[in-house]
């Protein structure tokens, strides 16, 4: 069997995903553009090699319209014959980019191919594109009381597992330690680019907030709680916040995927090879629990337990997510999103998939770990999960 193996992954910074955010003056076309610029450069290429780019999005309306992965490649300068595609699995969509990459070069259908993802939450906001088809009839007869926004699926995670608010503050806090302690030490160095903005170059995570105390955390109001929703649900506490959330992002990031054979061929050395994959789908309104069953899943797939597994990068949309999933799983805390998170790091939802999976390869290359788990939520009640074997 062909092999699909990681060479090369870059990211852009983490800008705030709001106006006067850091990258916010910048097109999502040509910040997608910077990390498929970056590989070739990098790495010794021609666009001509690449036989194709599958880029995650989520909020394909506005600037992120018409096809932003085929725009992308045409404003980063790659021949014209390169062909690309959009992918929206929500959160996932960069993640599910790398499997649909991955699983192609196992088929043979690719040799060379990068999956990407790109989303500018200041351009265009989160929810910009509408309700979709949640005012579908089917889907008001099936959920009659309606479905709810992430926020409250966090809440309800939090009060089925029992987390306080005062432990998801303590676990924020710590991914804000974690991250920049990382970013201080130059971890994030080797993949992190330098992003062209019309105030000057941006070099450094915007997101990451050093310092970051429970203490000051505890001060912040519920973030998603109304008189409506307290209602519908009368037991919630109302503990998620700004703080134990990850921030709107700007944001991308890409990876250099081909099969084992090209790559000694070029000259170039594989960094870490896909091991396994899973998809699945779980309950739409408790929503982000399905890194849960995701990971259960993908474990028995590949033969390995929780303890074979060097790290494990689980995106953090919320504290209570990766609290729920480490919870369930009886995961090492210390092996669990050791360089920080989303809560420090951002979540630029179409790009946090390729950005975790680089970081989960620099912190195996760094420890020396073999395998790496990344794992995440997406809308809808969805998880992505991948198993990767450092080289």
């Amino acid at each position: 069997m062909t092999t699909a193996v990681i060479v090369d992954v870059v990211r852009t910074p983490s800008g705030r995903g709001k106006p006067g955010g850091a990258l916010s003056g910048v097109h999502p076309v040509d910040l997608a553009a910077t990390t498929l610029t970056a590989l070739l450069e990098r790495n010794g290429l021609e666009s001509r090699q690449i036989d194709d780019v599958l880029m995650g999005c989520v909020s394909q309306v506005g600037d992120q319209t018409g096809n932003v992965a085929r725009q992308a490649v045409l404003a980063a300068g790659f021949d014209h014959t390169v062909p690309a595609v959009s992918i929206d699995r929500q959160c996932g969509s960069s993640q599910q980019a790398a499997h649909f990459a991955a699983q192609g070069v196992i088929a043979g259908a690719y040799d060379i191919v990068i999956a990407a993802g790109v989303e500018s939450m200041s351009r265009v906001p989160l929810g910009s594109a509408g309700r979709g088809g949640l005012d579908a009839e089917g889907i008001q007869r099936r959920y009659p009381k309606g479905l709810v926004n992430q926020g409250v699926s966090a809440e309800l995670i939090a009060a089925r597992w029992g987390l306080e608010r005062e432990e998801l503050d303590a676990y924020a806090a710590q991914s804000h330690e974690r991250a920049a302690d990382a970013a201080a030490q130059g971890r994030f160095a080797a993949d992190l680019l330098s992003v062209e903005t019309p105030n000057g170059a941006v070099t450094v995570d915007e997101t990451i907030r050093p310092g970051t105390t429970t203490e000051q955390l505890a001060g912040l109001a519920p973030a998603f709680r109304t008189d409506e929703l307290a209602e519908r649900f009368p037991d919630l506490d109302w503990r998620v916040t700004a703080g134990n959330s990850s921030p709107l992002t700007d944001a991308a990031s890409a990876a250099l995927i081909m099969s084992e054979e090209r790559a000694a061929a070029l000259g170039l050395t594989p960094r870490a090879r896909f091991h396994a994959f899973a998809v699945v789908g779980d309950d739409p309104v408790m929503m982000l629990t399905a890194p849960i069953p995701a990971t259960r899943r993908i474990l028995e797939r590949a033969g390995l337990s929780i303890d074979d597994l060097d790290a494990y990068e689980v995106n953090e949309a919320f504290a209570s997510v990766p609290l729920a999933w480490q919870s369930e799983l009886h995961a090492d805390p210390a092996k669990l999103n050791p360089w920080g998170g989303a809560l420090a790091l951002g979540h630029a939802v179409g790009a946090s998939g390729t950005r975790l999976l680089g970081t989960l390869l620099a912190v195996l290359e760094h420890t020396g770990g073999r395998y790496g788990l990344q794992t995440m939520c997406e809308g809808g009640g969805m998880a992505n999960a991948t198993i990767i074997e450092r080289l």
